[in-house]
């Protein structure tokens, strides 16, 4: 698969990205919102112009990335943020993630977004191998610095 078998998903696709982010959680065993609650949320993000989901793959989508892009005084260009990145358990390994993934950045770039950030759990080694194979640190560039994402649920 290609970064070019990936398309922007529409708005009428917002129920497809609710039940893959729905397998996402559930397959890690994450709390989540039903299905249908997260399509309801996907069909109101997806009509923003500041955050942008890919699916891969045709009628049956076998994967997805979301992304938010925010302003920021460090760049001229927003600060992107990859909230989701997901293919289907039986589907992985076969450069679908990759696909996604150099979609992402490539509509990063046209938006002309100074970076990317990604939130990746300490003990995901796949996923941090994954990312780290396509360029992207969890070091400050210079220094041996770890960078560390800290949350508070409100």
């Amino acid at each position: 698969m290609s970064a070019d078998d990936v398309r922007t998903a529409t708005p009428a696709e917002a129920g497809l990205l609710g039940r893959l982010l729905w397998d996402f959680n559930t397959e890690f065993e994450a709390a989540t919102p039903s299905v249908d609650e997260l399509g309801t949320r996907f069909a109101r993000l997806l009509a923003r112009d500041d955050v942008v989901a890919l699916l891969a793959g045709g009628e049956e989508p076998t994967g997805f990335a979301l992304l938010t892009l925010r302003p920021t005084p460090y760049y001229d260009g927003p600060l992107a943020q990859l909230e989701e990145l997901y293919v289907r358990p039986d589907l992985r390994d076969r450069g679908i993630g990759t696909a996604l993934l150099l979609r992402a950045l490539e509509r990063c770039r046209d938006r002309a977004a100074g970076e990317m950030h990604i939130n990746v759990d300490g003990v995901d080694v796949d996923a941090r191998r994954f990312y780290e194979r396509h360029g992207f640190l969890n070091i400050l560039p210079g220094t041996d610095d770890r960078m560390l994402c800290y949350l508070q649920e409100l």
